[in-house]
């Protein structure tokens, strides 16, 4: 079930607020926790080295430097991506203002 129609904003194409100020994964309406917190604590992650994701372009000599994909836990969907040395917190993405 889309929760499209119901968002009260959104933090990412992917990620919006749903009711009671909730992260929702905008193709399901998965809960990702408090719109106002890290909602990528509540997805699921996966790190590459940038010049597996990327090719040789991307190539910077140095695995520690990652591509992380953040994606639902509920449909899969990819909701957003970062570039981050490996293991560094991940950013935290809160609602525009309006």
């Amino acid at each position: 079930m889309s929760s499209t129609g119901n968002l009260a904003g959104r933090i990412s194409p992917g990620v919006g607020v749903g009711s009671g100020g909730r992260a929702v994964c905008t193709a399901c309406g998965h809960d990702l926790g408090p719109a106002a917190g890290p909602w990528k604590d509540h997805a699921g992650v996966r790190e590459v080295p940038l010049a597996q994701a990327g090719g040789e372009a991307y190539d910077t000599g140095d695995d520690a430097v990652v591509l992380r994909q953040f994606h639902c836990p509920g449909c899969a969907v990819l909701l957003d991506t970062e570039t981050a040395m490996r293991g560094d917190p991940a950013l935290v993405d809160r609602p525009a203002a309006r």
